[in-house]
């Protein structure tokens, strides 16, 4: 009953992990559930919806399927739909009803390619999970079937990196993704690909190119790792936010690209001195990167991030934390100078004489509520950002 959530939402679900990272690649991606899903995805998950059209639909399960099966009705609706659409690939994910009644999804998928011939993707999910593992899922399955071997590089002769874990989920769509590929033509690199915004299927099947991979949110690791044993490519895992933090994270791609190393760029680092205590709570990648920017800014005795998925507690630094109960979130908060979180946070906030909350949206979390309120932080946006949260003190 600890883990019981009795003040804070939920993060979104796998199965809205996997429609946000196929959402721009012209496939026909459908939800195996009532209809629940679909309604929560496409008004609070996926800002695309409103300017940008995608095929999502929904396999609208009834309660008599659930209970005969009626696997051949799920078959034949994808077939139809798909011989009128003619998407580039299709993928079928799960909820939970699914899950209850044991869909075999690899089976349904390779039934339905049989009859169409469209690749098709099969993906477990249920709903019970949260999104990143629903990206993850999808970024190594679409992977597995499109890349291609490797060609020759080609064009300006600069390094080619593809960056990985891109979805509104973690960087919404307020400028950082746009920011991030400026910081890297800036630096003389060329993106190949981003895994999955702004890029076609194509440019996504050709990955094996690249002579470098970035790893900007935990969604993306399990693909760099594949792409390493396939191409032998190496990856840096972190977001270059902030001035210093993108000096940081650029030297440590360089090191990356000449001796093909992989590595996290944000581990190592830890406060000095005296300052304040800081907490942010957050996604790993992105939380753990804005430590980095801000203990190399200074003025901090230390930063703590806590991580709400225990699955990717791996990218955490030896001081950071993955969160369990809200009990544990409380304590936190309590001991800490600065939060940065989440607006829902602010629920567990007390405000004192030597604390401040500063809101950090995040669209996996608080869906669309505060969608103005994300900041754009790659580089020296960063700097704008404090001045606004420290005026605010």
């Amino acid at each position: 009953m600890n883990q019981a959530t009795r003040l804070l939402s939920t993060y979104t679900a796998d199965v809205s992990g996997v429609c946000s990272a196929l959402y721009e690649l012209g496939g026909l991606t459908v939800m195996h559930d009532a209809s629940g899903c679909n309604s929560t995805y496409n008004t609070h998950d996926e800002p695309r919806w409103y300017d940008r059209p995608s095929m999502v639909y929904i396999s609208a399960l009834k309660e008599i399927d659930a209970i005969m099966g009626a696997d051949d009705k799920l078959i034949g609706d994808i077939v139809a739909a798909a011989r009128q659409l003619q998407p580039r690939f299709i993928a079928i994910a799960g909820s939970p009803i699914p899950m209850l009644i044991g869909t075999d999804f690899t089976a349904v998928a390779l039934e339905i390619e049989n009859q169409c011939g469209i690749p098709t993707l099969g993906l477990a999910t249920n709903g019970m999970h949260e999104y990143l593992s629903g990206i993850s899922m999808a970024f190594t399955a679409l992977a597995r079937r499109f890349c291609r071997p490797a060609q020759p590089a080609s064009g300006s002769g600069r390094p080619l990196v593809n960056i990985l874990g891109a979805t509104p989920l973690d960087f919404s769509v307020t400028g950082n993704i746009e920011a991030l590929h400026e910081a890297f033509r800036q630096r003389g690199y060329e993106i190949n690909s981003c895994w999955a915004m702004n890029s076609d299927l194509d440019q996504l099947a050709n990955a094996g190119a690249a002579q470098v991979n970035a790893v900007i949110s935990s969604a993306g690791l399990a693909l760099a790792q594949w792409l390493q044993e396939q191409y032998g490519t190496p990856y840096l895992v972190g977001v270059p936010w902030g001035r210093l933090g993108a000096a940081a994270y650029f030297d440590a791609l360089r090191q990356a690209l000449h001796d093909g190393s992989s590595a996290c760029f944000y581990s190592g680092l830890s406060g000095q001195g005296s300052g304040k205590q800081g907490l942010i709570i957050g996604e790993a990648v992105t939380a753990a990167s804005l430590k980095a920017a801000l203990l190399l800014q200074g003025g901090w005795s230390r930063i703590q991030t806590a991580c709400p998925f225990r699955d990717y507690a791996s990218l955490l630094g030896p001081d950071d934390i993955a969160l369990e109960d809200e009990k544990q979130i409380r304590q936190l908060m309590e001991e800490a100078d600065v939060i940065i979180a989440d607006p829902i946070y602010r629920r567990f906030f007390k405000n004192g004489k030597q604390r401040q909350f500063v809101d950090w949206p995040h669209e996996a979390y608080s869906g669309r509520i505060y969608r103005r309120q994300i900041p754009v932080c790659i580089e020296e946006h960063l700097d704008l950002w404090q001045k606004g949260w420290l005026k605010e003190k």
